[in-house]
């Protein structure tokens, strides 16, 4: 399917890896000039380069930590007009709500609300200008279905979702659109985190954590980055104007609802 964005420009934010990184390649597989960010200099580099030798499309690369206010500054310096933003955040340490304090919510509402809000108070005057833009912030099937480890996460991506549900409906009438994607278990470094903390707890093996965890899931495996970029590419594309506010799950139907 042509998805109709070639030659529009996205900024992908952790796209060195993992599920930014397939958002990354889908986007450019559509014909999508990037702006990739990531902290770390080395990988995300790396990742460029492979991006533009398989698909062939304009690539920056900026190694920034998209949380500070000046870093972010400096990113959207650097990105410009953008058509389509892409946000993402590592999530929150796994714990018990003993165990957080204030300032272990102000970093996860940090990383995980306000800078998403922050890159769309941004960016959404100029997309609004053009008559077009696509933003998909990738969030967490937790916001569906609480999950008790994950509170920090629970917490701050659930504001999030709150605010996009009031925003999106306010710009969709000028052609910008944004929308959620709430990942369940991939296989990314974040699952061999978690996996790794359940091996701990439950003084079992990493390969009997994720064993255990695939078979609570109706697919008994779990996603893959490439699967979650597609959908991502998706949203993004001109077939997906009437997709307003939406939070699609991709959880292998881990999450039990009806709706």
């Amino acid at each position: 399917m042509d998805l109709g964005i070639t030659g529009k420009r996205a900024l992908v934010c952790a796209s060195s890896k993992g599920l930014g990184r397939g958002c990354a390649e889908a986007l450019a597989e559509a014909g999508v000039e990037l702006v990739l960010n990531a902290r770390g200099a080395e990988a995300l580099d790396k990742t460029a380069q492979e991006i533009r030798d398989r698909y062939g499309v304009k690539v920056t690369a900026i190694a920034a930590d998209i949380t500070d206010a000046e870093d972010r500054a400096r990113v959207l310096d650097a990105a410009g007009a953008v058509d389509i933003l892409v946000t993402n955040a590592g999530g929150p340490p796994p714990g018990m709500w003993s165990d957080w304090t204030r300032d272990d919510f102000i970093r996860a509402l940090d990383a995980n609300m306000l800078t998403p809000i922050a890159l769309m108070t941004a960016l959404l005057p100029a997309m609004i200008d053009r008559g077009w833009g696509r933003v998909v912030n990738i969030t967490s099937q937790s916001v569906k279905a609480p999950i008790p480890a994950l509170g920090l996460s629970n917490a701050a991506r659930t504001g999030l979702t709150g605010y996009v549900a009031g925003t999106a409906r306010q710009v969709a009438q000028h052609g910008v659109t944004i929308n959620n994607m709430l990942p369940g278990i991939h296989a990314t470094d974040r699952a061999d985190a978690l996996d790794a903390g359940v091996a701990r707890q439950q003084n079992i093996s990493i390969d009997q954590a994720r064993e255990q965890r695939k078979a609570s899931l109706p697919t008994r495996r779990y996603g893959t980055a490439e699967e979650f970029g597609q959908t991502c590419a998706f949203l993004c594309s001109q077939h997906a104007g009437f997709i307003v506010a939406q939070n699609i799950l991709l959880d292998g139907g881990g999450t039990n609802a009806t709706i």
